[in-house]
């Protein structure tokens, strides 16, 4: 019987991890995603979405992955669902213009907005958790049950992981993060129904917040 021969394992979640850890800056780990060519998404995507948001930010929000809009922009939850990102963030006195930092798990559209496979994920998530790493925000967000169950390495959904305070830990953080689960706006457009849950969370981050010292603008 003649032996199927297969393909070399993918080296691309080694570069990246190469690439994303000889960053030093957001700068210099944003240079060295547009150079990284070990993600197939690219190939399709119309550009790079890295980030917005202040780099120094108390507050980091970490997403699933770039749409329709954000592959236009360049920029990270900038259609509907990011307006209503916006709107709830600005019920508690945060934004992007002065105290938040948003990036996503992937970087790459997905087309038609389908899931990230796991080469796909495993080639990104060396450059996020150097974003993590890099920030390293008083509070982590993780908007949906992709971002969470990434970034905190945990199978559970996120009805049972949102609004708990959490803990995200990296291999170069020497202390672990405060972290807390959101719904996802997405989520939240296609079951309005549920938004009474993202209030209470929100609440609840909220009051993290000012125990841990971060200045919140007077909200909506």
């Amino acid at each position: 019987m003649r032996k199927v021969s297969r393909p070399p394992p993918s080296t691309a979640p080694d570069d990246a991890r190469k690439l994303a850890d000889a960053a030093s800056t957001l700068a210099e780990l944003r240079a060295a995603l547009e150079d990284f060519e070990g993600c197939t998404l690219k190939k399709t995507a119309r550009q790079t979405v890295f980030s917005d948001g202040v780099e120094d930010a108390p507050v980091m929000v970490v997403g699933e992955a770039p749409g329709r809009d954000e592959d236009a922009e360049g920029r990270p939850f900038v259609g509907r669902s990011g307006q209503l990102l916006d709107r709830m963030l600005d019920s508690i006195g945060l934004n992007r213009q002065s105290n938040v930092f948003i990036s996503n798990v992937i970087f790459w559209r997905p087309p038609g907005n389908r899931p990230p496979t796991q080469g796909e994920i495993a080639a990104c998530v060396p450059f996020i958790e150097r974003a993590v790493t890099l920030v390293r925000p008083k509070l982590l967000i993780l908007a949906g049950g992709f971002a969470a169950q990434t970034l905190l390495k945990r199978d559970d959904g996120v009805m049972r992981l949102r609004g708990k305070r959490l803990t995200c830990g990296l291999p170069a953080l020497t202390e672990p993060l405060h972290a807390m689960v959101m719904l996802h706006p997405a989520y939240l457009l296609r079951r309005p129904q549920d938004k009474r849950l993202a209030w209470a969370d929100l609440l609840a981050f909220a009051a993290w917040a000012d125990e841990v010292g971060i200045q919140r603008g007077p909200g909506l």
